[in-house]
């Protein structure tokens, strides 16, 4: 008798930076597995550059899981192939700042019991991307939703 697997969080994670590096932002969505928001998140970021705020993002989404959805199954979505290639083992991480930000997200995704990281197109994260360049755009004037 095999097991239902239990239906999964989705998580979308985006980063934005204006001028790479410059203003920079994140924009996640979490979603329930009946695919209502749990919450987005708008946040400026400072001045980064386009991959240190993608990492930012996954980072951010990484901490908001461990509190929202302890020990339930997630997917996170990612239209970064930087980020997505270099968590799979792909790509070497060379720059030194991203190395500190891919070992911490590296330590995020240890303490999660069930997790799946899946590269999307960028067509199919628009949501995200518009809260991550929202946020890039605003200076420090982002926002955190979380629906009942």
């Amino acid at each position: 008798m095999s097991e239902t697997p239990s239906p999964a969080y989705l998580v979308e994670v985006d980063g934005s930076a204006r001028y790479n590096p410059g203003p920079a932002g994140i924009g996640i969505r979490i979603l329930r597995p009946d695919q209502s928001v749990l919450k987005e998140i708008s946040r400026f970021i400072g001045i980064k550059t386009n991959n240190q705020a993608e990492y930012e993002a996954l980072i951010t989404a990484l901490q908001e899981i461990r509190t929202l959805c302890p020990n339930q199954p997630v997917i996170i979505k990612t239209d970064s192939e930087l980020v997505y290639r270099q968590l799979k083992g792909e790509y070497r991480v060379r720059d030194k700042n991203l190395k500190v930000l891919y070992e911490q997200a590296r330590q995020l995704l240890n303490l999660l019991p069930e997790v799946q990281i899946v590269f999307c197109p960028r067509d199919e994260n628009k949501a995200t991307d518009k809260l991550a360049k929202s946020a890039s755009d605003k200076t420090g004037s982002g926002y955190e939703k979380k629906e009942p």
